[in-house]
């Protein structure tokens, strides 16, 4: 991906152009799934191997890589890190503009009620895609949605709106209003609230039920860049270290970095191994996952009356009703302990040694019953420290830049 051609060229036409010397003029047009024209130059092609290597050796072409699918990288933590929320915020920070491509966003969230903003600076030059299905408003200031090969999964939402969550989370995690009284059934209750509450948000859905596509990030920074934004975050990435040249991240990224925008990218979730990072390049901002201070437990009671402390986020409430024990089989659970999950049914994820023990009781008798308590929320003095599941450096692809 190269710089938009000089004034005066047709970006369209120079694609065609290309495609022709390599399909043939009949075959050309079809060929092309989108062009990316706003911030810099490249397009999306449906082109055999060898035609690949055909374009790659034509002048001017920088590389040539496949549409591959990149996977998403999944309200304290602002008080946590010392943000108060009495602060006076600078009246600028509502100009900041954040660009999010992710999974959309529920506009109706409480994070994104836009009381007491004016409207968007004049610098932003964006559009609220689909205003039949999503509305924008003085925090959420435009939206837009992105599926070059228009397969569309069961689940997925034609639209800029939210499906999944993911991108929800990180926007509010961002730029979220404050929310007071947020809770999960009564867990972690608090007010919730982003990084910088007054800025605007700018959604670019590039995910979906199947993925998110090379051919959508570009499209979708190519918009961000040309659209106004003062940063842009993603928390997306591939599963295996890619070069800068094959990368569209990296790409994306270097375009935004050279027209004064910061990307910032999260590591990944492939650790505690080595080397394990896929967001690496020197001009973006690498986030690791971190722990705060708070840790859910969930206790396991055995119908001996010894109980057992597991990790999870459980809201079910049994109210000490103990039920039978039946074995399905014998998992051994590698997962990390610093990190609580939810489950549609009371769980609770214990260690080998405390598995082992529980295994033991259900042989032990003909009746074994047990309950699951609600999850206890404690304080946790060590934190914060980095999460076992984050990516590690150092940089696999050119280990002299640190990440």
């Amino acid at each position: 991906m190269g710089n938009p051609p000089k004034v005066g060229t047709a970006t369209a036409s120079l694609h065609n152009s290309m495609l022709q010397y390599v399909l043939g003029s009949e075959s050309a047009t079809k060929s092309v799934l989108c062009s990316y024209k706003r911030s810099f130059n490249g397009f999306v092609a449906e082109l055999t191997e060898e035609e690949a290597r055909k374009m790659a050796g034509m002048n001017g072409v920088v590389s040539v890589f496949p549409n591959e699918k990149r996977i998403l990288h999944t309200t304290r933590s602002s008080y946590f890190m010392g943000f108060s929320q009495q602060v006076q915020r600078a009246t600028s920070e509502s100009d900041v503009i954040i660009g999010v491509l992710d999974t959309g966003i529920w506009p109706e969230s409480q994070s994104f009620n836009d009381e007491g903003l004016s409207p968007p600076p004049d610098k932003w030059k964006g559009v609220c895609q689909d205003a039949n299905n999503i509305t924008c408003n003085n925090k959420i200031i435009g939206a837009r949605y992105y599926k070059s090969d228009g397969l569309f999964g069961s689940n997925d939402i034609i639209s800029p709106r939210d499906s999944e969550g993911h991108g929800t989370h990180t926007a509010s995690t961002a730029a979220g209003r404050l929310v007071n009284r947020a809770n999960l059934f009564g867990l972690g209750a608090g007010t919730a609230r982003g990084g910088v509450p007054s800025a605007r948000i700018a959604v670019y859905k590039i995910c979906w039920s199947d993925g998110c596509s090379d051919a959508d990030i570009l499209a979708a920074f190519d918009d961000a860049i040309a659209d106004g934004v003062d940063i842009i975050s993603l928390s997306v990435g591939s599963t295996t270290p890619t070069d800068y040249f094959r990368d569209s991240i990296a790409i994306g990224a270097f375009h935004a970095m050279r027209n004064g925008i910061l990307t910032v990218t999260s590591a990944g979730n492939q650790g505690p191994r080595r080397a394990t990072i896929t967001n690496f390049s020197p001009w973006t901002l690498s986030v690791a996952a971190s722990t705060i201070d708070r840790k859910f437990f969930t206790g396991v009671k055995l119908g001996n009356d010894v109980v057992y402390e597991g990790v999870s986020i459980n809201t079910f409430d049994l109210k000490n009703e103990t039920y039978p024990m039946i074995y399905g089989a014998l998992l051994r659970d590698n997962s990390p302990k610093d990190v609580a999950f939810s489950f549609v049914l009371p769980a609770s994820q214990l260690d080998l040694v405390d598995g082992s023990k529980i295994f033991v009781y259900i042989n032990s008798t003909s009746n074994a019953t047990a309950t699951i308590f609600k999850s206890n929320e404690v304080n946790d003095t060590r934190a914060p420290y980095v999460a076992s599941f984050s990516s590690r450096g150092p940089n696999p692809i050119t280990p002299d830049i640190l990440k």
